[in-house]
């Protein structure tokens, strides 16, 4: 797949179809062999925060993930074309803790640009990301009382903010 650098100003993406329906790989850590795990992430969001372009993503802190994103200061969030949804899959129900799901994957990590974190051959969009902010989120908090039943009254998401310091994708992705 022929991706092309994008400035983060000139990206392009149906942010709603993005998160809700393509889902993203979120991937932390440094690509040195045990040293990252990857999940797909289907909460999140995109936009300006504090005058620079950034990316939101959520983790559990009983995820394998969770451990990297902390541990490190980047993550990548790579999207993909239809026909991967099955390794989307099996990547969003299993843990690196258990084995090599990567390799399982038939995904292809690969060096980012410009943050440790690695991106994948595949994905026909990838946001290299530096954290800029990280939260957890707080159970009486919560205004929508729906919102909630989320979460059994455990195991909330800590919300990291990462400012999109380099984009590559395919041509539809840049406006």
């Amino acid at each position: 797949m022929k991706r092309i650098e994008i400035d983060p100003n000139d990206l392009n993406v149906d942010i709603i179809r993005i998160w809700g329906q393509q889902y993203f790989l979120l991937t932390a850590g440094e690509h040195k062999p045990g040293k990252f795990n990857t999940m797909t992430v289907a909460w999140g969001s995109l936009g300006v925060m504090w005058g620079k372009p950034f990316a939101q993503a959520v983790v559990r802190p009983s995820r394998y993930t969770h451990g990297f994103m902390d541990s490190g200061d980047t993550f990548t969030l790579s999207a993909f074309p239809p026909e991967h949804s099955d390794a989307l899959m099996l990547l969003g129900t299993r843990s690196g803790r258990d084995g090599d799901k990567i390799k399982e994957s038939g995904l292809t990590p690969i060096d980012s640009q410009n943050v440790a974190a690695p991106g994948f051959n595949e994905a026909e969009l990838i946001l290299e990301c530096r954290k800029i902010y990280r939260d957890e989120m707080k159970p009486g908090l919560f205004l929508d009382p729906k919102t909630e039943g989320n979460y059994n009254g455990s195991d909330y998401h800590t919300i990291y903010f990462g400012e999109i310091v380099a984009v590559s994708g395919v041509e539809k992705y840049k406006s």
